[in-house]
Protein backbone atom coordinates (compact mmCIF):
# COMPACT_ATOMS: atom_id res chain seq x y z
CA UNK A 1 0.00 0.00 0.00
CA UNK A 2 1.04 3.19 -0.60
CA UNK A 3 0.96 6.47 1.77
CA UNK A 4 -1.78 8.91 0.73
CA UNK A 5 0.32 11.39 1.92
CA UNK A 6 3.73 11.22 0.81
CA UNK A 7 3.53 8.39 -1.34
CA UNK A 8 5.91 6.04 0.27
CA UNK A 9 5.36 2.24 0.11
CA UNK A 10 4.25 1.31 4.03
CA UNK A 11 2.77 -2.20 3.50
CA UNK A 12 -0.25 -2.82 5.43
CA UNK A 13 1.46 -0.58 8.71
CA UNK A 14 -1.71 1.54 10.37
CA UNK A 15 0.86 4.48 10.62
CA UNK A 16 3.31 5.56 7.41
CA UNK A 17 6.57 5.26 9.05
CA UNK A 18 7.88 7.68 6.71
CA UNK A 19 5.83 10.47 7.39
CA UNK A 20 3.62 9.51 10.15
CA UNK A 21 0.31 10.12 9.00
CA UNK A 22 -2.29 7.68 10.16
CA UNK A 23 -3.59 5.13 7.80
CA UNK A 24 -6.29 3.15 9.92
CA UNK A 25 -9.16 5.61 8.48
CA UNK A 26 -7.34 4.75 4.92
CA UNK A 27 -7.51 0.93 4.94
CA UNK A 28 -11.03 0.95 6.07
CA UNK A 29 -12.05 2.55 3.00
CA UNK A 30 -9.95 0.44 1.04
CA UNK A 31 -11.66 -2.85 2.98
CA UNK A 32 -15.05 -1.67 1.92
CA UNK A 33 -14.02 -0.98 -1.66
CA UNK A 34 -13.09 -4.29 -2.11
CA UNK A 35 -15.81 -5.60 -0.10
CA UNK A 36 -18.13 -4.32 -2.91
CA UNK A 37 -15.75 -5.38 -5.40
CA UNK A 38 -16.23 -9.05 -4.46
CA UNK A 39 -19.91 -8.67 -3.90
CA UNK A 40 -19.72 -7.06 -8.01
CA UNK A 41 -17.55 -10.40 -9.07
CA UNK A 42 -20.11 -12.68 -7.69
CA UNK A 43 -23.16 -10.49 -9.41
CA UNK A 44 -21.89 -10.98 -12.08
CA UNK A 45 -20.59 -14.72 -11.80
CA UNK A 46 -24.62 -14.89 -11.88
CA UNK A 47 -25.16 -12.56 -14.75
CA UNK A 48 -26.26 -10.35 -12.35
CA UNK A 49 -24.52 -7.66 -14.19
CA UNK A 50 -27.23 -4.18 -13.47
CA UNK A 51 -26.29 -5.41 -10.08
CA UNK A 52 -23.02 -5.97 -10.53
CA UNK A 53 -22.21 -2.52 -12.40
CA UNK A 54 -24.13 -0.39 -9.26
CA UNK A 55 -21.61 -2.76 -6.52
CA UNK A 56 -18.53 -1.73 -8.51
CA UNK A 57 -19.92 1.99 -9.10
CA UNK A 58 -19.54 1.90 -5.18
CA UNK A 59 -16.04 0.33 -4.86
CA UNK A 60 -14.82 3.13 -7.46
CA UNK A 61 -16.60 5.81 -5.20
CA UNK A 62 -14.54 4.83 -1.84
CA UNK A 63 -11.46 3.98 -3.95
CA UNK A 64 -11.16 5.26 -7.50
CA UNK A 65 -7.52 3.52 -7.79
CA UNK A 66 -9.21 0.06 -7.72
CA UNK A 67 -7.91 -1.11 -10.90
CA UNK A 68 -9.46 -4.33 -10.74
CA UNK A 69 -12.98 -3.08 -10.12
CA UNK A 70 -12.79 -0.54 -13.18
CA UNK A 71 -11.31 -3.16 -15.61
CA UNK A 72 -14.38 -5.70 -14.15
CA UNK A 73 -17.05 -2.57 -14.89
CA UNK A 74 -15.63 -2.30 -18.05
CA UNK A 75 -15.65 -5.77 -19.60
CA UNK A 76 -19.43 -6.07 -17.55
CA UNK A 77 -20.26 -2.52 -19.91
CA UNK A 78 -18.71 -4.68 -22.70
CA UNK A 79 -21.15 -7.58 -22.11
CA UNK A 80 -24.34 -5.46 -21.89
CA UNK A 81 -23.60 -3.63 -25.73
CA UNK A 82 -21.67 -0.53 -23.92
CA UNK A 83 -18.62 -0.91 -26.13
CA UNK A 84 -18.23 3.22 -25.71
CA UNK A 85 -18.43 3.39 -21.47
CA UNK A 86 -16.21 0.03 -20.88
CA UNK A 87 -13.52 2.36 -23.51
CA UNK A 88 -14.07 4.68 -20.99
CA UNK A 89 -13.03 3.01 -17.89
CA UNK A 90 -10.26 1.44 -19.75
CA UNK A 91 -8.51 4.37 -20.69
CA UNK A 92 -9.07 5.82 -17.04
CA UNK A 93 -7.54 2.24 -15.46
CA UNK A 94 -4.70 2.84 -17.86
CA UNK A 95 -4.00 6.12 -16.64
CA UNK A 96 -4.32 5.15 -13.19
CA UNK A 97 -1.59 2.32 -13.70
CA UNK A 98 0.21 2.68 -17.37
CA UNK A 99 2.06 -1.01 -16.67
CA UNK A 100 0.96 -4.45 -16.08
CA UNK A 101 -2.43 -3.19 -16.88
CA UNK A 102 -4.73 -5.47 -18.22
CA UNK A 103 -6.97 -2.25 -20.08
CA UNK A 104 -4.22 -1.86 -22.15
CA UNK A 105 -4.79 -5.31 -23.93
CA UNK A 106 -8.39 -4.72 -23.79
CA UNK A 107 -7.80 -1.54 -25.38
CA UNK A 108 -5.34 -3.24 -28.14
CA UNK A 109 -8.09 -5.52 -29.01
CA UNK A 110 -10.47 -3.45 -29.62
CA UNK A 111 -8.68 -0.75 -32.04
CA UNK A 112 -6.60 -3.01 -33.21
CA UNK A 113 -10.14 -4.66 -34.83
CA UNK A 114 -11.38 -1.91 -37.22
CA UNK A 115 -14.67 -3.83 -38.38
CA UNK A 116 -15.98 -3.81 -34.50
CA UNK A 117 -15.04 -0.13 -33.70
CA UNK A 118 -17.40 0.73 -37.22
CA UNK A 119 -20.19 -1.58 -36.24
CA UNK A 120 -19.96 0.27 -32.90
CA UNK A 121 -19.95 3.55 -34.79
CA UNK A 122 -22.96 2.62 -36.78
CA UNK A 123 -24.65 0.70 -33.73
CA UNK A 124 -24.68 4.12 -32.21
CA UNK A 125 -26.18 6.10 -35.06
CA UNK A 126 -28.89 3.55 -35.53
CA UNK A 127 -29.70 3.53 -32.43
CA UNK A 128 -30.14 7.39 -31.97
CA UNK A 129 -31.45 7.23 -35.43
CA UNK A 130 -34.58 4.73 -33.68
CA UNK A 131 -34.95 7.10 -30.47
CA UNK A 132 -35.92 10.19 -32.88
CA UNK A 133 -38.17 7.86 -35.07
CA UNK A 134 -39.89 7.16 -31.53
CA UNK A 135 -40.23 10.84 -30.72
CA UNK A 136 -41.80 11.01 -34.08
CA UNK A 137 -44.18 8.06 -33.61
CA UNK A 138 -42.34 6.04 -35.99
CA UNK A 139 -43.05 3.07 -34.34
CA UNK A 140 -42.77 1.00 -37.80
CA UNK A 141 -39.00 2.88 -38.79
CA UNK A 142 -38.14 2.38 -35.38
CA UNK A 143 -38.71 -1.20 -34.56
CA UNK A 144 -36.83 -1.89 -38.41
CA UNK A 145 -33.77 0.35 -36.85
CA UNK A 146 -33.70 -1.26 -33.64
CA UNK A 147 -33.27 -4.80 -35.87
CA UNK A 148 -30.38 -3.31 -37.62
CA UNK A 149 -28.66 -2.23 -34.12
CA UNK A 150 -28.97 -6.13 -32.72
CA UNK A 151 -27.96 -6.92 -35.59
CA UNK A 152 -25.20 -5.07 -35.26
CA UNK A 153 -24.76 -5.60 -31.41
CA UNK A 154 -26.73 -8.53 -30.47
CA UNK A 155 -25.65 -7.85 -26.71
CA UNK A 156 -27.41 -3.98 -25.98
CA UNK A 157 -29.76 -4.80 -23.32
CA UNK A 158 -31.35 -0.87 -23.61
CA UNK A 159 -31.69 -1.68 -27.59
CA UNK A 160 -33.79 -5.52 -26.83
CA UNK A 161 -35.56 -3.24 -24.08
CA UNK A 162 -36.73 -0.49 -25.98
CA UNK A 163 -37.98 -2.53 -28.84
CA UNK A 164 -39.71 -4.78 -26.65
CA UNK A 165 -41.44 -1.23 -25.39
CA UNK A 166 -42.47 -1.12 -28.78
CA UNK A 167 -44.03 -4.31 -29.22
CA UNK A 168 -45.77 -3.49 -26.38
CA UNK A 169 -47.13 -1.20 -27.12
CA UNK A 170 -48.22 -2.18 -30.78
CA UNK A 171 -50.00 -4.84 -28.43
CA UNK A 172 -47.63 -7.70 -30.13
CA UNK A 173 -47.14 -9.14 -26.70
CA UNK A 174 -45.75 -12.59 -27.64
CA UNK A 175 -42.99 -10.60 -29.41
CA UNK A 176 -42.18 -8.54 -26.74
CA UNK A 177 -42.49 -11.62 -24.05
CA UNK A 178 -39.27 -13.02 -26.73
CA UNK A 179 -37.29 -9.83 -26.45
CA UNK A 180 -37.66 -9.20 -22.93
CA UNK A 181 -36.27 -13.13 -22.23
CA UNK A 182 -33.22 -12.37 -24.65
CA UNK A 183 -32.44 -9.59 -22.56
CA UNK A 184 -32.73 -11.70 -19.72
CA UNK A 185 -30.01 -13.59 -20.71
CA UNK A 186 -28.08 -10.90 -21.16
CA UNK A 187 -28.22 -9.43 -17.85
CA UNK A 188 -30.71 -11.37 -15.75
CA UNK A 189 -31.71 -8.89 -12.87
CA UNK A 190 -32.37 -5.84 -14.89
CA UNK A 191 -35.14 -4.07 -12.88
CA UNK A 192 -36.51 -2.60 -16.36
CA UNK A 193 -36.22 -5.71 -18.17
CA UNK A 194 -38.17 -7.34 -15.28
CA UNK A 195 -40.86 -4.54 -14.86
CA UNK A 196 -41.14 -4.67 -18.73
CA UNK A 197 -42.20 -8.44 -18.25
CA UNK A 198 -44.11 -8.27 -15.78
CA UNK A 199 -46.73 -5.90 -17.59
CA UNK A 200 -46.48 -8.44 -20.57
CA UNK A 201 -47.21 -11.42 -18.54
CA UNK A 202 -50.62 -9.09 -16.78
CA UNK A 203 -51.41 -8.61 -20.32
CA UNK A 204 -51.74 -11.93 -21.15
CA UNK A 205 -53.51 -13.03 -18.15
CA UNK A 206 -55.87 -10.70 -18.95
CA UNK A 207 -56.66 -11.85 -22.63
CA UNK A 208 -56.86 -15.72 -21.55
CA UNK A 209 -58.29 -15.73 -17.66
CA UNK A 210 -58.57 -18.79 -16.49
CA UNK A 211 -62.03 -20.82 -15.88
CA UNK A 212 -62.92 -22.95 -12.99
CA UNK A 213 -64.56 -25.98 -13.72
CA UNK A 214 -68.72 -26.37 -12.69
CA UNK A 215 -69.58 -29.44 -10.43
CA UNK A 216 -72.59 -28.04 -9.59
CA UNK A 217 -74.85 -30.37 -10.89
CA UNK A 218 -72.64 -33.39 -9.65
CA UNK A 219 -72.85 -35.57 -6.22
CA UNK A 220 -70.93 -37.95 -4.91
CA UNK A 221 -71.79 -40.52 -2.19
CA UNK A 222 -69.46 -43.26 -1.12
CA UNK A 223 -70.07 -47.14 -1.29
CA UNK A 224 -68.11 -49.61 0.41
CA UNK A 225 -64.49 -47.92 0.13
CA UNK A 226 -65.38 -46.79 -3.85
CA UNK A 227 -66.70 -43.13 -4.32
CA UNK A 228 -69.30 -42.64 -6.76
CA UNK A 229 -69.57 -39.37 -8.87
CA UNK A 230 -73.04 -38.79 -10.95
CA UNK A 231 -75.27 -36.05 -11.84
CA UNK A 232 -78.04 -35.34 -9.78
CA UNK A 233 -80.73 -35.78 -12.42
CA UNK A 234 -80.29 -39.34 -13.25
CA UNK A 235 -82.87 -41.14 -15.22
CA UNK A 236 -82.04 -44.67 -16.90
CA UNK A 237 -82.70 -45.40 -20.32
CA UNK A 238 -84.31 -48.23 -22.24
CA UNK A 239 -82.65 -49.99 -24.71
CA UNK A 240 -84.02 -48.06 -27.74
CA UNK A 241 -83.98 -44.92 -26.13
CA UNK A 242 -80.18 -45.70 -25.47
CA UNK A 243 -80.01 -46.66 -29.67
CA UNK A 244 -81.31 -43.32 -30.57
CA UNK A 245 -78.44 -41.54 -28.40
CA UNK A 246 -76.07 -43.35 -29.98
CA UNK A 247 -77.47 -42.19 -33.23
CA UNK A 248 -77.94 -38.98 -32.31
CA UNK A 249 -74.26 -38.86 -30.53
CA UNK A 250 -72.75 -39.84 -34.25
CA UNK A 251 -74.65 -37.43 -35.97
CA UNK A 252 -73.68 -34.95 -33.35
CA UNK A 253 -70.21 -35.78 -33.16
CA UNK A 254 -70.08 -36.02 -36.90
CA UNK A 255 -71.04 -32.50 -37.28
CA UNK A 256 -68.74 -31.07 -34.60
CA UNK A 257 -66.18 -32.57 -36.63
CA UNK A 258 -66.92 -31.41 -39.59
CA UNK A 259 -67.64 -28.09 -38.13
CA UNK A 260 -65.58 -27.46 -35.48
CA UNK A 261 -62.44 -30.01 -35.77
CA UNK A 262 -61.48 -30.05 -38.99
CA UNK A 263 -61.64 -26.10 -39.70
CA UNK A 264 -60.00 -25.95 -36.12
CA UNK A 265 -57.18 -28.19 -37.93
CA UNK A 266 -57.17 -26.27 -41.06
CA UNK A 267 -56.81 -22.92 -39.06
CA UNK A 268 -53.66 -24.45 -37.13
CA UNK A 269 -52.40 -25.10 -40.41
CA UNK A 270 -52.63 -22.51 -41.70
CA UNK A 271 -51.73 -20.02 -38.79
CA UNK A 272 -48.47 -22.89 -38.73
CA UNK A 273 -47.95 -21.58 -42.61
CA UNK A 274 -48.40 -18.50 -42.05
CA UNK A 275 -46.00 -18.15 -39.10
CA UNK A 276 -43.52 -20.09 -41.00
CA UNK A 277 -44.13 -16.92 -43.85
CA UNK A 278 -43.55 -14.29 -41.47
CA UNK A 279 -40.58 -15.59 -40.12
CA UNK A 280 -38.84 -16.09 -43.28
CA UNK A 281 -40.03 -12.64 -44.64
CA UNK A 282 -39.11 -10.60 -41.57
CA UNK A 283 -35.61 -10.78 -42.75
CA UNK A 284 -36.54 -9.00 -45.87
CA UNK A 285 -39.23 -6.59 -44.35
CA UNK A 286 -37.13 -3.45 -43.85
CA UNK A 287 -36.51 -4.03 -47.65
CA UNK A 288 -40.04 -4.07 -48.50
CA UNK A 289 -40.69 -1.22 -46.21
CA UNK A 290 -38.12 0.82 -48.26
CA UNK A 291 -39.18 0.15 -51.37
CA UNK A 292 -42.85 -0.06 -50.89
CA UNK A 293 -42.05 4.18 -49.90
CA UNK A 294 -40.38 4.42 -52.67
CA UNK A 295 -42.72 2.84 -54.64
CA UNK A 296 -45.71 5.08 -53.56
CA UNK A 297 -43.42 8.02 -54.03
CA UNK A 298 -42.49 7.49 -57.44
CA UNK A 299 -46.53 6.56 -58.17
CA UNK A 300 -47.32 9.65 -57.00
CA UNK A 301 -44.92 11.68 -59.33
CA UNK A 302 -46.07 9.63 -62.57
CA UNK A 303 -49.48 10.68 -61.25
CA UNK A 304 -48.13 14.33 -61.13
CA UNK A 305 -46.25 14.13 -64.67
CA UNK A 306 -48.99 13.16 -66.78
CA UNK A 307 -50.98 16.12 -65.56
CA UNK A 308 -48.23 18.76 -65.91
CA UNK A 309 -45.93 19.49 -69.02
CA UNK A 310 -44.62 16.40 -70.23
CA UNK A 311 -41.99 18.59 -71.21
CA UNK A 312 -40.74 19.92 -67.66
CA UNK A 313 -37.15 18.93 -67.27
CA UNK A 314 -36.92 19.40 -63.71
CA UNK A 315 -39.98 16.64 -62.99
CA UNK A 316 -38.01 14.14 -65.28
CA UNK A 317 -35.12 14.28 -63.13
CA UNK A 318 -36.45 14.49 -60.12
CA UNK A 319 -38.50 10.93 -61.39
CA UNK A 320 -35.09 9.74 -62.29
CA UNK A 321 -33.52 10.43 -59.08
CA UNK A 322 -36.35 8.25 -57.46
CA UNK A 323 -36.09 5.38 -59.68
CA UNK A 324 -32.35 5.25 -59.10
CA UNK A 325 -32.58 5.28 -55.48
CA UNK A 326 -35.26 2.80 -55.99
CA UNK A 327 -33.39 0.53 -57.86
CA UNK A 328 -30.55 0.90 -55.74
CA UNK A 329 -32.61 -0.47 -52.90
CA UNK A 330 -33.74 -3.39 -54.96
CA UNK A 331 -30.25 -4.43 -56.29
CA UNK A 332 -28.40 -3.83 -52.47
CA UNK A 333 -31.47 -5.63 -50.34
CA UNK A 334 -32.53 -7.79 -53.27
CA UNK A 335 -29.70 -9.30 -54.72
CA UNK A 336 -27.14 -7.70 -52.69
CA UNK A 337 -25.19 -6.29 -55.42
CA UNK A 338 -22.63 -3.67 -53.80
CA UNK A 339 -21.47 -2.29 -56.96
CA UNK A 340 -24.67 -1.95 -58.97
CA UNK A 341 -26.43 -0.19 -55.65
CA UNK A 342 -22.78 1.97 -55.58
CA UNK A 343 -23.08 2.86 -58.89
CA UNK A 344 -26.40 3.93 -58.81
CA UNK A 345 -26.44 5.80 -55.83
CA UNK A 346 -23.89 7.99 -57.42
CA UNK A 347 -26.58 9.00 -60.18
CA UNK A 348 -29.06 9.97 -57.12
CA UNK A 349 -29.41 14.04 -56.87
CA UNK A 350 -29.91 14.32 -53.41
CA UNK A 351 -31.35 18.10 -53.19
CA UNK A 352 -34.11 16.49 -55.37
CA UNK A 353 -35.42 14.23 -52.63
CA UNK A 354 -37.68 15.09 -50.10
CA UNK A 355 -37.07 14.70 -46.15
CA UNK A 356 -38.07 10.74 -45.93
CA UNK A 357 -36.27 9.73 -48.91
CA UNK A 358 -33.47 11.82 -47.87
CA UNK A 359 -33.22 9.65 -44.33
CA UNK A 360 -33.84 6.50 -46.60
CA UNK A 361 -30.71 7.95 -48.95
CA UNK A 362 -28.57 8.73 -45.96
CA UNK A 363 -29.41 4.93 -44.90
CA UNK A 364 -28.51 3.17 -47.61
CA UNK A 365 -25.47 4.73 -48.27
CA UNK A 366 -24.08 4.73 -45.36
CA UNK A 367 -24.40 0.80 -45.89
CA UNK A 368 -23.48 0.23 -48.96
CA UNK A 369 -20.82 2.75 -49.37
CA UNK A 370 -18.06 0.90 -46.85
CA UNK A 371 -18.89 -1.81 -48.92
CA UNK A 372 -18.75 -0.43 -52.42
CA UNK A 373 -15.37 1.03 -51.90
CA UNK A 374 -13.90 -2.33 -50.13
CA UNK A 375 -15.22 -3.87 -53.38
CA UNK A 376 -13.47 -1.77 -55.73
CA UNK A 377 -10.14 -1.37 -53.50
CA UNK A 378 -10.32 -5.33 -53.61
CA UNK A 379 -10.74 -5.08 -57.90
CA UNK A 380 -8.43 -2.09 -58.24
CA UNK A 381 -5.67 -3.97 -56.11
CA UNK A 382 -6.30 -6.82 -58.58
CA UNK A 383 -5.95 -5.49 -61.76
CA UNK A 384 -2.47 -3.44 -60.22
CA UNK A 385 -1.46 -6.91 -58.83
CA UNK A 386 -1.59 -8.23 -62.63
CA UNK A 387 -0.29 -5.04 -63.99
CA UNK A 388 -3.50 -4.17 -65.63
CA UNK A 389 -2.40 -0.45 -64.85
CA UNK A 390 -4.90 1.63 -66.93
CA UNK A 391 -7.59 -0.01 -65.42
CA UNK A 392 -6.64 -0.23 -62.05
CA UNK A 393 -6.52 3.84 -62.61
CA UNK A 394 -10.03 3.90 -63.08
CA UNK A 395 -10.94 1.90 -60.56
CA UNK A 396 -8.75 3.35 -57.55
CA UNK A 397 -9.84 7.15 -59.08
CA UNK A 398 -13.23 6.30 -58.00
CA UNK A 399 -12.27 5.80 -54.42
CA UNK A 400 -9.94 8.40 -53.73
CA UNK A 401 -12.64 10.97 -55.40
CA UNK A 402 -15.24 9.82 -52.55
CA UNK A 403 -12.86 9.16 -50.03
CA UNK A 404 -8.96 9.91 -49.90
CA UNK A 405 -7.89 8.36 -46.62
CA UNK A 406 -9.69 5.16 -47.51
CA UNK A 407 -7.66 2.29 -45.40
CA UNK A 408 -4.81 4.69 -44.67
CA UNK A 409 -4.08 5.86 -47.97
CA UNK A 410 -4.11 2.73 -49.44
CA UNK A 411 -5.98 3.58 -52.35
CA UNK A 412 -4.16 6.99 -53.27
CA UNK A 413 -1.00 4.58 -53.16
CA UNK A 414 -1.98 2.25 -55.16
CA UNK A 415 -3.01 4.52 -57.65
CA UNK A 416 -0.13 6.48 -57.96
CA UNK A 417 1.98 3.08 -58.36
CA UNK A 418 -0.09 2.57 -61.16
CA UNK A 419 0.45 6.16 -62.88
CA UNK A 420 3.89 5.67 -62.82
CA UNK A 421 4.22 2.07 -63.70
CA UNK A 422 1.66 3.70 -66.54
CA UNK A 423 4.22 5.91 -67.75
CA UNK A 424 2.24 8.67 -66.15
CA UNK A 425 4.66 10.41 -62.98
CA UNK A 426 3.21 13.76 -63.50
CA UNK A 427 -0.34 12.12 -62.60
CA UNK A 428 1.63 10.07 -59.63
CA UNK A 429 3.21 12.52 -58.03
CA UNK A 430 0.24 14.69 -56.30
CA UNK A 431 -1.10 10.91 -54.59
CA UNK A 432 2.59 10.30 -53.35
CA UNK A 433 2.74 13.72 -51.78
CA UNK A 434 -0.87 12.91 -50.01
CA UNK A 435 0.79 9.88 -48.79
CA UNK A 436 3.86 11.38 -47.66
CA UNK A 437 2.19 14.62 -45.96
CA UNK A 438 -0.47 12.48 -44.47
CA UNK A 439 0.83 9.48 -43.31
CA UNK A 440 4.83 9.89 -42.45
CA UNK A 441 6.67 7.85 -40.55
CA UNK A 442 5.42 4.75 -43.09
CA UNK A 443 7.13 2.33 -45.41
CA UNK A 444 4.81 3.56 -48.07
CA UNK A 445 6.05 7.21 -47.29
CA UNK A 446 9.68 6.12 -47.09
CA UNK A 447 8.86 4.46 -50.45
CA UNK A 448 7.13 7.57 -52.13
CA UNK A 449 9.28 10.13 -50.66
CA UNK A 450 11.70 7.99 -53.66
CA UNK A 451 9.94 8.30 -56.20
CA UNK A 452 9.16 12.12 -56.29
CA UNK A 453 13.02 12.85 -55.48
CA UNK A 454 13.54 10.51 -57.94
CA UNK A 455 11.50 12.82 -60.27
CA UNK A 456 13.13 16.44 -59.54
Amino acid sequence: MICYKCGQEVGNAKRCPNCGADLSVFLKVRHISNAYYNLGLEQAGVRNLSGAIVSLKNSLKFNKYNIDARNLLGLIYCETGEVVDALSEWVISRSYQPKDNLASHYLDEIQQDRGRLDSVNQTIKKYNQALHYCKQDSRDLAIIQLKKVLSLNPKLVKAHQLLALLYLQDNKLELAKKTLRNAGKIDTNNTTTLRYLREVNARLKEKSPSKKPKDDDLISYQSGNETIIMPKRFKESSIGATLVYIVIGLIVGTAITAFLIVPSVRNKAKEEAQRKLVEASDTISTNGQTIKDLEGQVEDLKNQLEEQTTNNEKVKVKISTYENLLQACVSYYGSKDVTTAGETLDKVKTKYLSDKAKTIYDDIHGEVQDKYLNQLYKEGYSLYSRGKYKDAIDTLKQITDEQEDFQDGSAAYYLAQSYRKNGDLKSAKPYYQYVIENYPDTERARTSQNYVDAQE
